[in-house]
């Protein structure tokens, strides 16, 4: 499934086996090195912990994905300061949302203010950049050449291509056999 990640602040995150709802997603960690979404952070529903926890969900513990995010346990979510694997992303400056963009002559496109990814592969596909209150031309992320601390540096000839048609989450899909079922959930 194509997702633009501002569609998917506030979704749901739903525990597999009780439907109980844990938490929303709030932001994204992308590893700008090859473009992956390595999970999402989460603000908790009720009590679940302290509101000054960085809470993470990693991909890996994804099973389906639709008008809500299910996972197996709660265990899934955890700090991310816990979780070791992440220390080095979490403390690397370059980011991609919120980033300035840059052709590669120097040419300022705009900020990073949403990307498009897909919910099998967990790699970016398209970066959005807006710049002031307009939306400018979608970059594939085939266009970008370097993310540095200060900016995303991309091609200066835009690939004549469109981005893929984002499917709405009116369908959720099985991430483990690809299937695509109608929601049974209403909201």
């Amino acid at each position: 499934m194509h997702v633009r990640f501002l569609s998917c602040r506030d979704i749901p995150v739903v525990d597999q086996s009780t439907g109980e709802r844990l938490a929303v997603i709030s932001d994204l960690l992308i590893n700008p090195d090859n473009g992956s979404i390595e999970g999402f952070f989460v603000v908790p529903i009720g009590g679940l912990r302290s509101a000054t926890d960085d809470l993470f969900l990693s991909t890996m513990d994804i099973l389906r994905w639709g008008k809500s995010v299910t996972i197996s346990a709660l265990h899934a979510i955890a700090p991310a300061s816990e979780m070791i694997r992440l220390e080095r992303l979490l403390n690397d400056p370059r980011t991609v949302l919120g980033q300035k963009i840059l052709s590669e002559r120097g040419r300022r496109i705009g900020r990073c203010q949403d990307v498009q990814f897909n919910t099998k592969t967990w790699k970016i596909e398209w970066l959005f950049p807006r710049r002031w209150w307009s939306w400018g031309v979608a970059y594939p992320v085939s266009d970008v050449l370097e993310v540095r601390p200060d900016a995303i540096i991309v091609k200066d000839e835009v690939s004549i291509k469109e981005p893929v048609e984002v499917v709405q989450p009116e369908e959720e899909v099985d991430l483990a056999s690809g299937l695509v079922t109608p929601s049974t959930r209403s909201e």
